[in-house]
């Protein structure tokens, strides 16, 4: 049997090393190190201010903290697995340092509101790196955009041709959509960032806490309205695990349509030698590897939203210790969401398109019937009659084994006597995608647009605080 633990006065041996080996958390939430001190430290200095401490008392808990971080930091600090978790790690080493007055620290809360605590600053501060690599991930889509803007492609549905867009908008597509993660996790760090000190092991405390003043010291939002739901809820882990999903199944759609276009049958793009591999037995391959993994990696970004709703999904009030199990899927989420998005934003940067197999393959797949449609809708043909002209015209230019600007004069005219010379201009790709200037469209003013608001919101990303 191991030794005794601080919470050991009515045992009379400690756990089975076994045990001990089961239930400790230091091997993974000694990454909460910061957060604890910093949380330590704001718990000191509010205790001190409605004088449970005298200022000298929290002085040295302060100081002996700091020193702490500094062993932790510099890598001379001896974690210990009997001390089971970061917090007892810490303040046993703070007694350690500056004697019984380290034992005055926990006074007025529990390791329930204390892991609450760090586990809330923590996940805000990963909210914080997240969005800061994002808004870096819509600066390298629009910059791309931008370089490229002159550029068209084959839109798709249903991954068929379907109408001729700007490069442009495809890529701001994208930044639009990783703009909404951006926000969304801005949002979710407002729930993630309340203060939960004060609600002790579940029923509050009778010492004369003051929770707001140690929010306002670790620049948090608010404080707890309910002791129980405080040391019991980890709705802002699922939140924040659900964004990160999110932003990685755009990740992955991106992924996907970068495997696509680096696919020598379409040739869209080449990749950068820093972003892909070769093969052992096949010198010609590129492998599109990092997409490939990154779109594999979503998976697992799924699976720690996944565990940690199953995980709560069972809990009675209030704390229980399968709340341990919060941490390791958040930490390996967090991880693979970092690296991943910094990974695209770098492959976007590197990105070079190839202009000439745009232009080849805007010429198949008849890409310009919905022209041909509206064109004769707007001599007076109901659109409906229009679309179904349209379709002979293509169904003969398919025969023939052309395109439909390859088709005569003469041709068009026996499907449609009002088909004139000025079609041929209306067919052209370059005037289908102008043409589109509805609010949001691939044309040249909504883009415009799209370029000034998304330029506007990186200015202002930019120079703002969390």
């Amino acid at each position: 049997m191991s030794r005794q633990r601080t919470w050991g006065g009515r045992f009379k041996e400690g756990p089975a090393a076994l045990v001990q080996r089961y239930t400790e958390s230091i091997s993974f939430d000694r990454a909460l190190y910061a957060q604890d001190i910093a949380g330590s430290k704001a718990h000191a200095a509010m205790l001190a201010k409605v004088g449970v401490l005298t200022a000298a008392e929290a002085a040295a808990i302060a100081s002996g903290l700091d020193r702490v971080k500094e062993e932790i930091e510099s890598g001379h600090f001896a974690w210990k697995v009997e001390y089971e978790d970061v917090h007892m790690n810490i303040e046993s080493r703070l007694i350690e340092l500056i004697g019984d007055t380290g034992k005055k620290l926990h006074t007025g809360r529990s390791r329930n509101d204390q892991v609450a605590l760090d586990f809330r600053l923590f996940v805000s501060d990963r909210l914080a790196i997240w969005r800061s690599a994002l808004r870096d991930l819509v600066a390298s889509l629009t910059e791309q955009a931008e370089k490229n803007k002159e550029l068209l492609l084959p839109g798709c549905t249903h991954l068929q041709p379907a109408q001729p867009v700007a490069l442009a908008q495809h890529l701001l597509a994208y930044a639009w959509m990783f703009k909404r993660d951006h926000e969304r996790m801005a949002d979710a760090d407002k729930r993630a960032r309340i203060c939960p000190l004060g609600a002790a092991a579940l029923a509050g405390t009778t010492y004369p806490l003051d929770p707001a003043y140690t929010a306002r010291e670790l620049g948090m939002y608010g404080v707890f309205d309910n002791s129980m739901d405080a040391v019991s809820d980890r709705d802002f882990v699922a939140e924040a695990l659900f964004c990160a999903s999110l932003a990685m199944a755009h990740l992955s759609r991106l992924c996907e349509d970068i495997i696509l276009w680096a696919n020598p049958g379409f040739g869209f793009i080449r990749l950068p030698d820093a972003y892909s591999t070769g093969s052992s037995i096949m010198p010609q391959k590129k492998n599109p590897d990092v997409a490939e993994l990154m779109r594999g990696k979503t998976g697992r970004v799924y699976g720690a939203l996944v565990s940690i709703l199953t995980l709560l999904k069972g809990l009675p009030m209030t704390y229980n210790r399968d709340l341990q199990e919060d941490k390791e899927p958040f930490l390996n989420a967090d991880t693979t969401l970092t690296l991943s998005v910094e990974a695209m934003s770098g492959m976007i940067r590197e990105l070079l398109f190839n202009g000439d197999r745009m232009r080849e393959a805007l010429a198949r797949g008849f890409l310009n019937a919905t022209e041909l449609a509206d064109y004769l809708a707007a001599k007076g043909i109901p659109f409906r009659e229009a679309h179904h002209t349209t379709g002979s015209a293509v169904a003969m230019a398919e025969e023939r084994g052309v395109s439909l600007e390859d088709l005569s004069l003469q041709e068009l005219q026996g499907i449609s006597p009002l088909i004139e010379e000025d079609v041929y201009t209306a067919l052209n790709p370059a005037t289908a995608v102008a043409r589109r200037n509805t609010h949001g469209g691939t044309g040249p003013s909504p883009l415009a647009a799209q370029f000034t608001t998304l330029r506007q919101w990186l200015e202002h990303e930019q120079r703002e605080p969390r």
